[in-house]
């Protein structure tokens, strides 16, 4: 495990812009597919889940764990908190399943370059993000803490409906919105974009296996936070949810207020980004560092 970590030497102060940097594109393009409508056919909403591609490159050629947490806390800033909305305990299960998600596809690449590792980890990464969320869901109706019955009288019928959201957000935002953007990007920004953001790229001459990567405490820790995500959103629906608000102002002030949260979402990356674009020219001009 200390041999992997070896992959990304980053200094605090660079793990600390990568996880804002995360955090605010990740926020901002959260933002942006809420303005992208759905097509509803029957009990099934088609819809683009999210541009998952941002966070998926950012753990592959940056930190896996800084990228990972930063995206999923930029959806509950800038998607839930500033527009007077927060579901509490409902939002940790969404943080974990994400952030789990993020951070496992981004351990699987050893080679950026490498497009074949880059395509897998960006599905595994998908997959297993809607596999979480459509598991608790289902598990919500079959336990009894939320009523769900697609077919009347017949709950299991919640199975096909999750089931088909399932394969509508893997096979349709899976494949168009983290797919095919971040088999393009990865192995084109690799070695490129790091030196000019101050940074060294990720050490791609080290071969591991899988067995080393997908190490028995990775698996036992995943377990445990996915259960730990189901327990929340079970609580959240439950009359032990806690922290919860809804300020509701977006209705009396008018929806516009989204483009604020947005355009705060994209000063904090511009920021981020002009921060460390002349860290890298210093660091450049000093002749240390990359």
């Amino acid at each position: 495990m200390a041999q992997l970590r070896q992959r990304y030497v980053l200094t605090q102060s660079q793990k600390m812009m990568v996880f804002i940097l995360s955090m605010s594109l990740y926020g901002l393009s959260n933002m942006i597919t809420e303005l992208i409508p759905s097509v509803r056919l029957g009990p099934i909403e088609l819809s683009v889940e999210y541009f998952a591609f941002i966070p998926l490159t950012l753990c592959i050629l940056f930190h896996p764990f800084y990228a990972a947490v930063g995206a999923a806390l930029g959806e509950v800033i800038f998607g839930e908190i500033m527009l007077g909305q927060f579901g509490g305990l409902g939002e940790l299960e969404k943080f974990i399943a994400f952030s789990l998600a993020m951070f496992i596809a981004g351990t699987l690449v050893n080679d950026p370059k490498n497009r074949r590792q880059v395509g897998v980890a960006a599905m595994t990464g998908v997959i297993i993000h809607q596999f979480i969320s459509c598991t608790v869901d289902i598990a919500k109706v079959w336990i009894g803490v939320e009523e769900f019955e697609a077919v009347p009288g017949l709950a299991q019928s919640v199975v096909v409906v999750e089931g088909v959201a399932f394969l509508n957000d893997v096979l349709f935002s899976g494949i168009l919105f983290a797919l095919l953007p971040t088999l393009y990007l990865v192995p084109r920004l690799y070695g490129k974009i790091e030196p000019l953001l101050g940074m060294k790229p990720r050490n791609n001459k080290m071969k591991y296996s899988l067995g080393e990567i997908i190490a028995p405490r990775l698996i036992v820790v995943s377990i445990i936070l996915a259960l730990l995500a189901a327990v929340a959103e079970f609580l959240s629906e439950s009359d032990m949810a806690l922290m919860e608000w809804d300020a509701d102002y977006l209705n009396s002030i008018g929806g516009w207020f989204v483009w604020v949260s947005i355009g705060a979402a994209a000063v904090v990356a511009c920021l981020t980004i002009w921060v460390l674009v002349r860290r890298g020219k210093r660091s450049r001009t000093a002749g240390t560092g990359i």
